[in-house]
């Protein structure tokens, strides 16, 4: 998170930058028939989730497949209804806009899918997939304007003109994936949500996308929610990480503090199921414990208690009835570690 501005020129007076997205106490469920009398039942993919993006800042997002993470993502953005909760960008509730008010709100955060060539037209050529963003977005914008506009978003994401005329089929998926960044980025965003937009790339492709990431964030200062399961490159990436678990946020730290020195027993067994070459050095003393064991718990019927107690080496009674809160850890070394365990 970018660092306190002085107020006024006094020393000893801090003003931090106002969130450019609050969200609080957000609930996502879906309805589900089970049993032969199809009684409902309702999974809550997201429950209960608090956080904050200060502009600039790129977020990280991590956690086993099934943690709802995809889904709060898409609630954030209003392709899912909120359940419950609020989500305020830029000052405004999200959860509350209608209409007008909804769409423009939706122009200042735009999404890039996990899977580049599923999240476009394969009918239409790029070209047109860029033009139909602006007619719809920049009415002031006539077809020439579109066609400029087009051609340096290609050049902002590193294609050339040439790739206007091209369908989807035709490009590579780093290319594809640049596409999909550069549709986002037509509406001027504040706010890229990114949903594991690496992981369908070859490991040499996943560079360069980073790395673009990296570029378009510190020209146009974007901030950026990275969902991943790749640790590595949330490690590389990302200021602060949220870990997530069963629709929970389960731990809450800066991206340095949090691979140093992890506090959740969940963290650590994720650390510990990165894949580490033989020469390399291991993780930090405590940094990693042992690797997960058991699946992961049934959204329809979480467990009682702390929601990991099932698959915790240290669970104790106090895991099996209570559930944790998210507080401050105890000596973090820079503040802002918050876990969610009994015994952190």
């Amino acid at each position: 998170m970018k660092k306190p501005l002085p107020a006024g020129g006094r020393p000893g007076i801090t003003v931090r930058p106002m969130p450019l997205l609050e969200v609080a106490q957000l609930r996502t469920c879906y309805p589900v028939r089970t049993g032969l009398l199809g009684r409902v039942r309702l999974v809550r993919a997201v429950d209960g989730v608090s956080f904050s993006v200060a502009p600039g800042e790129t977020l990280g997002l991590v956690g086993e497949s099934g943690c709802g993470k995809s889904t709060l993502a898409r609630t954030l953005l209003g392709l899912e209804p909120a359940a419950g909760g609020s989500i305020r960008f830029a000052g405004q509730d999200v959860t509350r806009a209608r209409g007008p008010e909804l769409r423009r709100l939706r122009r200042g955060m735009q999404m890039v899918f996990q899977d580049p060539f599923g999240s476009l037209n394969p009918c239409h050529r790029i070209g047109v997939m860029l033009d139909e963003v602006l007619r719809a977005n920049s009415p002031e914008l006539d077809r020439a304007g579109r066609r400029q506009r087009s051609d340096e978003l290609l050049a902002l994401v590193g294609l050339g003109v040439e790739h206007r005329e091209r369908f989807p089929h035709q490009l590579s998926g780093g290319q594809r994936q640049r596409v999909g960044i550069a549709r986002a980025l037509a509406v001027a965003p504040k706010l890229l949500l990114a949903d594991e937009p690496v992981s369908a790339l070859d490991v040499s492709v996943q560079a360069q996308i980073i790395g673009l990431f990296q570029e378009l964030q510190r020209r146009l200062g974007l901030a950026c929610l990275f969902i991943s399961h790749d640790l590595a490159v949330v490690e590389h990436l990302c200021r602060r990480v949220l870990v997530m678990y069963l629709g929970r946020i389960v731990e809450d730290a800066p991206a340095a503090e949090l691979f140093r020195q992890p506090r959740h027993p969940y963290t650590r067994a994720l650390l510990a199921a990165v894949p580490r070459l033989p020469d390399e050095a291991p993780p930090a003393a405590g940094a990693a414990g042992p690797p997960l064991t058991g699946d992961l718990p049934s959204p329809l019927a979480p467990p009682p208690g702390c929601r990991f107690h099932p698959r915790c080496p240290g669970a104790t009674e106090r895991c099996r009835r209570e559930s944790p809160a998210l507080r401050p850890a105890a000596g973090g070394a820079g503040g802002g570690h918050a876990v969610a365990c009994h015994f952190a």
